[in-house]
């Protein structure tokens, strides 16, 4: 019996083992048919705009096509990560309840904004009215750090930390941005119309996962695939977050070799700042020793 359990726990551990190799690899069409990504919603739900990305149907379910999805989610990476380092950011937005801690955890990572409880209309179209709530709930978190809150009634306290709990139910991943994003990172845009519609009317550009019963054409960038499955939304948003991660690198890498001179509001560019800073103490330290000559020539 024992033997027989031993057995078991080697297999288990035989089968474990690759996939763990597996997701370190880089990304791939069996990487996206073991995540689900493939499977769409049933025939009669499905958008006829998304035949072009539909492989075939079995058992009454839509397949998407993978060969298309692939190459699409390659071009998404790229575009987010230019847009990036041209010093945006992104918002992810996911408030379906397979893709809401998904969508937090890889935002979070990537230091990206993000909004996962609730899309508030007007958050693009209605801009300056949304930053002044989101001003509030900055200025509401400095005061109760500084203790000021102590010096409240309890009562008046505790309707102030309730406020503050609140506000970051809704703005909590967006209450640092100052302007525009440059782009937004959608799952699921049927649920997300909000968002979509918003976007599309400032200008915003939006990448999304789009199942088969949505309407492709409200995405700049489309990645065809299951927008219900935990698995396939987390490997699509993993892989979103690493290229902007990518983005904030190439731009550390750009701004690392730009040096702003004292006294002096325009960038240049110093090839070798050590050279630079021994040309610049060579005059000051000569003038120090001819002044200390003059001095002992006084005295």
């Amino acid at each position: 019996m024992v033997e027989e359990l031993d057995q078991e726990v080697s297999t288990v551990d035989e089968e474990v083992k690759p996939e763990r190799k597996e997701s370190l690899a880089p990304l791939s069409m069996k990487s996206l048919l073991e995540a689900g990504v493939h499977f769409g919603h049933k025939k009669r739900r499905w958008n006829p705009r998304m035949r072009r990305y539909i492989f075939a149907a079995r058992h009454g379910i839509h397949i998407m096509d993978l060969s298309q999805t692939l190459p699409l989610l390659h071009k998404a990476k790229e575009f987010i990560a230019d847009v990036v380092a041209d010093g945006k950011k992104v918002i992810f937005v996911g408030t379906k309840r397979q893709a809401s801690e998904v969508i937090t955890n890889e935002a979070q990572r990537s230091g990206s904004f993000y909004v996962s409880t609730r899309w508030l209309g007007g958050t693009l179209t209605n801009f300056k009215t949304i930053q002044s709530r989101m001003d509030h709930l900055v200025k509401l978190e400095q005061a109760r750090d500084a203790g000021e809150f102590n010096q409240l009634t309890k009562k008046e306290a505790q309707k102030k930390e309730d406020s503050i709990t609140r506000l970051n139910r809704y703005l909590g991943g967006i209450k640092e941005m100052t302007e525009m994003p440059g782009a937004l990172f959608i799952i699921d845009i049927g649920k997300e119309s909000l968002a979509v519609a918003e976007a599309r009317r400032v200008g915003v550009p939006v990448v999304a996962l789009v199942d088969s019963d949505c309407d492709p054409t409200l995405v700049d960038h489309v990645i065809p695939g299951n927008d219900d499955a935990i698995r396939s939304i987390r490997l699509v948003a993993s892989e979103v977050a690493a290229s902007v991660i990518e983005g904030q690198n190439r731009r550390d890498s750009i701004d690392g070799g730009i040096t702003t001179e004292p006294g002096n509001g325009e960038n240049v560019a110093i090839e070798n700042p050590e050279t630079a800073k021994s040309e610049l103490a060579v005059p000051v330290q000569d003038k120090t020793d001819s002044d200390l000559a003059e001095t002992e020539e006084e005295s």
